[in-house]
């Protein structure tokens, strides 16, 4: 099967695909790309061809050497035979750092279309706001009869889930990658509102005139939230998201729980691509306690009962192990600034945090809370080398209800 390399890709995009390219760039000239974060920082907004000018490395030595070990060009190839090195690598130069603008004159039928895809993280989305709506119209005639809503209020709880997936998937995306902080600014707190809203009301043992009008207005602003998201949000998004990404959004969308009984479909297209998570072609990471494959590091992480975020010192998102969490972390927050991952309302206190670890006013901060039940504790800890210098934050979330069985039980 021949190895396409196509040169309009990053190449982050085609060293994950075929991790030989790094040794044959690194003895063209491009060394830098053999360190791991190199690559994952520059390399995922670098192409070969804009590489190859910003270096002075002749595109036909690159063209070349490719040839020589099995690939076959495309993209920015053809560009190049006819209008030569130096004019094709400008205009592919200018498209990079000023891309066109998106065109939303069809946005409505972009999303639409992407929408019909069985399993498309649209047509979920869809699907919810399609099971959603029935919930709110019968909530909505028995408040008008002057009848109890309190099981209809509790089936909206799940909005919480729907919700969820947008704050995470969505809203964090095309703030930090396209620039549109809108909807993040906006339909985020307004969800974060309504979600508390419910919540707040189902607690309440009193259902008077004041509770019934309060079920009325969220009832309402959770119908609007369904006009605005798929006559604004999911447009915008489907103008914007590349493929890839939309794959991306499906691939940690399976994360999440049912929400109003909607099941994700399969995304036949995405379930065939062949996702490669590894940054690291070969050997051993060696560091003072010894030395371990990646494949065993990797599975360590992953065996150690709890959740690990790892945020650098430049605020980024770099890791997280993988499994089953409590606090849903998407592959697509990697290589994001931390507080886009967060609600407006919640990102003062993670910033307020970060900089007191920063600092050295606080080298850990715990926080005990309910999740689903059970009790967990979240630890924020500064990450500093010998020097005390400041490398990073590392949160571990701890599901602690076993400890609690254990001593609770002991007790009895």
């Amino acid at each position: 099967m021949a190895k396409r390399l196509d040169l309009n890709r990053s190449v982050f995009e085609l060293a994950q695909e075929y991790p030989e390219l790094i040794d044959i760039m690194a003895e063209l000239g491009f060394s830098e790309m053999t360190n791991g974060s190199v690559l994952h920082a520059a390399g995922r907004n670098m192409t070969i061809p804009k590489g190859a000018g910003m270096k002075g490395i002749p595109m036909e030595r690159i063209l070349d050497a490719f040839k020589a070990h099995g690939f076959e060009v495309t993209g920015a190839e053809a560009s190049l035979q006819r209008e030569g090195f130096a004019e094709a690598v400008k205009k592919h130069q200018a498209l990079q750092d000023n891309p066109p603008q998106a065109n939303y004159a069809d946005k409505n039928a972009r999303a639409a279309a992407l929408a019909a895809i069985p399993g498309h993280p649209l047509n979920t989305f869809t699907k919810e706001n399609e099971a959603l709506a029935p919930l709110l119209r019968d909530a909505q005639e028995k408040l008008t009869r002057g009848e109890d809503v309190g099981e209809e209020l509790a089936a909206l709880r799940q909005l919480s889930i729907h919700y969820a997936k947008k704050g995470d998937l969505l809203y964090p995306h095309l703030k930090v990658k396209y620039g549109i902080s809108g909807p993040s600014d906006v339909l985020w707190t307004a969800d974060d509102e309504i979600r508390d809203e419910i919540g707040a009301l189902l607690r309440e043992a009193e259902h008077d005139a004041d509770w019934q009008e309060r079920v009325r207005t969220v009832l309402a602003r959770a119908g609007e939230m369904i006009y605005k998201e798929q006559n604004i949000l999911f447009p915008i998004c489907a103008v914007n998201f590349t493929e890839d990404e939309w794959m991306g959004i499906y691939r940690d969308s399976k994360d999440y729980a049912l929400c109003f009984g909607v099941e994700n479909g399969v995304w036949e297209a995405a379930e065939s691509q062949q996702s490669v998570r590894e940054s690291m072609v070969a050997g051993e990471i060696v560091m003072p306690g010894g030395h371990m494959t990646l494949e065993q590091l990797t599975a360590l992480l992953n065996t150690i009962p709890a959740e690990i975020t790892f945020v650098d010192a430049d605020n980024i998102n770099r890791f997280f192990n993988e499994g089953p969490k409590a606090f849903k972390r998407p592959g697509m927050a990697i290589d994001r600034e931390v507080f886009s991952c967060h609600p407006p309302r919640i990102e003062t206190m993670v910033r307020a945090i970060i900089d007191d670890l920063r600092a050295g006013r606080r080298d850990v901060v715990p926080v005990w809370m309910e999740k689903g039940g059970r009790s967990m504790l979240v630890r924020y800890m500064a990450v500093r080398d010998a020097q005390r210098n400041y490398l990073g934050t590392v949160e571990v979330v701890e599901d602690m209800e076993l400890a609690r069985e254990h001593f609770l039980g002991n007790q009895a």
